[in-house]
């Protein structure tokens, strides 16, 4: 598959998600009635149907999530000048939200129900400079272990012509998640 066919697959599946994001909550957090009872991956299919909200940072940063399956995820991006560092090119620190989000939620899906993460270690390498020449880049993280305590992943972040920009390691602390019964009311 050519780089232009590609980058066409990759728009039109980007089109799709956004209206089914615009048909639900919008940006935010769900509510834990929301997430009740569902593992990581049936929250992150929510999420991707528009069932529940996504996450605001993905707005900001032009990003959205585009897959989730057992164990991955995939985000795709849009590199513009509003991401620029003062040389002109895309700042580390998008790379590197871009990746952390396909890090995490490629963890999340691996949670069952009751359960949670936080990022522990991120660590990211830039192996090429990006500009908005690249219209599109994604992120693919996948699981390598998920334990009771730990989790780690890997990701990549590539271009529609299969160019590697990017390439990102997290070991993740994994819990047990407690919501506060409604009304702030303690057991």
């Amino acid at each position: 598959m050519n780089a232009n066919h590609t980058l066409d697959t990759w728009l039109a599946q980007e089109r799709e998600i956004l209206q089914r994001l615009e048909r639900g909550p919008g940006p935010g957090v769900a509510r834990p009635d929301q997430i009740a009872g569902k593992t990581g991956l049936e929250q992150m299919q929510a999420m991707l149907n528009g069932d529940i909200p996504f996450a605001a940072i993905a707005q900001t940063l032009d990003f959205l999530i585009v897959e989730v399956g057992d164990g991955s995820a995939v985000f795709q991006g849009t590199p513009g000048p509003q991401h620029f560092n003062p040389m002109g090119t895309v700042h580390g620190g998008w790379f590197a939200t871009l990746l952390d989000s396909a890090l995490g939620c490629a963890v999340h899906t691996k949670m069952p129900p009751g359960r949670a993460y936080t990022t522990a270690e991120l660590s990211v390498n830039i192996v090429r400079a990006l500009t908005p020449k690249v219209q599109r880049v994604r992120a693919i993280g996948r699981v390598i272990h998920c334990g009771r305590q730990l989790a780690t992943a890997d990701a990549q972040l590539v271009g529609p012509d299969g160019t590697l920009y990017a390439h990102a390691t997290t070991t993740c602390l994994v819990f047990d998640l407690h919501h506060k019964p409604a009304g702030g009311a303690t057991t």
